[in-house]
């Protein structure tokens, strides 16, 4: 029982002579290492400096910037009618083909005009008996046979019958389906015997060279657009660049989208540009010179605004910006950088201040 206590006394003081030459260990390294944590030096472990962070940059350079406003829009036919008549009655002939061109002013369609012809004749043939009485009438009352009021009801008559046939060929004129105005006829939807009425859709009629390109613009730019702004425009259907000017201006701004709408017209001699289509437009609003532009990755939003790194002395260095137009690829920056400084567009969320940097310069 004795021997059992020995032992654990034994092993009692061997434990706190450990723990006593281990705090005397720490302590003497931390002496050496200036209070700094254990095996950690100033700089890094063992006391060496953090090596320095690989990252792109850019040298800022003044340019010349193009503002541009990227919008999309739609392309409209320059003039575009649904084909209808005026009047019921069956098609007797149809004169023009499916996708042909035809000038203002051709046949399109005929409708049947026989009963209308037949009260022409009856309505002309009433009319020279009138005119022949108004003639005879005259002549009575240049020698005093008949009173004036009687010369009256003649030549009343006269116009009567003059009015009657007038509208009757009126009503001849609208059995004639004629063309607007020159352009493309579409898909027709009728065929010869098929009994018009004034709600039957005969085929589209179009103009298309030029087309008008209708677009809207954010309220900010009203100002910067006028009445020859050109403007250039692609389609989904081809990388062709088609160019234009705005002819048009809505007089105020739309309340529910606070945009104001233009349109433009643009040539299409080749017809490649179809009503209906979506236009990409770029509208050109002024030059910018001696811009500087930095790749938009290099902006990093923060809370009170937008800072970017630069590299200074070998060290990133946090500066604070003001950001204009923004593109595709580059943002234009109106304060807080200067020609020659060295912009870091990589590893930028992860530097901090004063921390050690190696920059690969690449060109923009």
């Amino acid at each position: 029982m004795k021997k059992r206590y020995i032992i654990y006394t034994v092993l009692a003081l061997g434990l706190a002579y450990l723990i006593y030459y281990r705090i005397n260990a720490n302590k003497k390294l931390e002496g050496k290492g200036g209070g700094a944590p254990s095996g950690q030096g100033k700089g890094g472990k063992d006391g060496k400096p953090s090596p320095a962070v690989t990252v792109d940059g850019v040298i800022v350079k003044l340019s010349q910037f193009d503002n541009d406003l990227e919008i999309t829009g739609a392309i409209e036919a320059n003039e575009s009618v649904i084909l209808k008549s005026e009047v019921s009655g069956l098609v007797t002939g149809i004169y023009f083909k499916e996708g042909s061109n035809v000038s203002k002013g051709s046949v399109l369609v005929k409708v049947n005009d026989r009963d209308i012809q037949a009260q022409l004749q009856d309505a002309l043939t009433k009319q020279r008996l009138s005119s022949t009485n108004e003639n005879r009438a005259k002549q009575l009352l240049a020698k005093g046979a008949i009173s004036q009021e009687e010369y009256d009801t003649a030549l009343a008559d006269l116009k009567s019958f003059q009015s009657q046939t007038n509208l009757i060929r009126a009503q001849l004129a609208k059995t004639t389906i004629r063309a607007p105005f020159s352009g493309k006829v579409g898909l027709r939807s009728i065929s010869a015997g098929t009994y018009l009425t004034p709600a039957t859709v005969i085929a589209n009629l179009v103009n298309t060279n030029p087309v008008k390109i209708t677009f809207s613009i954010p309220e900010k730019y009203a100002g910067q657009i006028k009445i020859g702004s050109e403007i250039s425009f692609t389609t989904d259907g081809s990388d062709k660049k088609n160019t234009g000017k705005v002819y048009a201006i809505e007089p105020g701004i739309n309340t529910a989208t606070r945009t104001l709408q233009l349109r433009a017209l643009a040539p299409n001699a080749d017809n490649t540009l179809l009503p209906g289509s979506f236009a990409k437009i770029k509208l050109a609003l002024n030059t910018l010179q001696n811009a500087i532009l930095i790749p938009n990755e290099a902006v990093i939003p923060v809370l009170k605004g937008k800072i970017v790194y630069i590299q200074k002395d070998g060290k990133a260095q946090e500066v604070k910006v003001e950001a204009g137009t923004r593109t595709d690829e580059n943002i234009v920056i109106t304060s807080g950088l200067k020609a020659g400084d060295t912009v870091l567009t990589t590893g930028s969320m992860a530097l901090k201040k004063d921390a050690p940097v190696k920059v690969n310069l690449v060109k923009q």
